[in-house]
């Protein structure tokens, strides 16, 4: 039993790239590299932060998440789930007649069709969310573990289209890194 667990721990544990890692200790240096770093032709690298950072995504050109996309189907499939659930039950499976009212109304059920169209929504992007970002990650490699409250890093992993370990160094030093090294991620 105690080797099953260990196999799917390990199993789940995050095998990181191999690559360079620059480290920055002011924020405004970092969008700077991020931006000359894309200029520079890379695409894969990640910038590292403790908090977000404004501009960031323009200068690591990154586009719009398509997760409130996800949402809005899924939203709209659980209004429509929501109209056919209670119609189904109130006319279909459970049909009795009160006072000769009509068998469905929609005014009757909005709440219920507002709270699995919330429902759906929801779990969708959280779903979603889940997987873009590729979790869970278990144990995954710490380049330095300042990341987390004072300092800043760009990584670039070797699968990376022109990846050149010594131009990498040479680029991170010109842009004012104050640390660059061949890590993990």
């Amino acid at each position: 039993m105690l080797k099953t667990i260990e196999s799917l721990v390990y199993a789940w544990q995050y095998k990181g790239k191999k690559g360079v890692a620059g480290i920055w200790l002011d924020e405004h240096q970092l969008v700077r590299a991020v931006a000359k770093v894309r200029e520079a032709g890379f695409r894969k690298f990640d910038a590292i932060s403790p908090f977000p950072l404004h501009g960031i995504d323009e200068a690591a050109g990154i586009s719009r998440s398509y997760i409130p996309w996800i949402t809005l189907v899924f939203g709209i499939l659980g209004c429509a789930f929501g109209v056919w659930f209670t119609w189904w039950t109130s006319v279909v499976d459970w049909a009795i007649n009160i006072g000769g009212k009509p068998m469905w109304s929609l005014a009757a059920f909005i709440p219920v069709i507002f709270e699995t169209t919330i429902l759906f929504a929801a779990l969708s992007s959280v779903g979603a969310m889940i997987l873009i970002n590729g979790l869970p990650k278990v144990n995954p490699p710490v380049i330095d573990p300042d990341l987390s409250c004072s300092k800043f890093a760009i990584f670039i992993p070797e699968d990376d289209l022109g990846f050149d370990v010594t131009q990498i160094e040479k680029l991170f030093n010109d842009l004012g890194a104050s640390e660059v090294k061949r890590t993990e991620f």
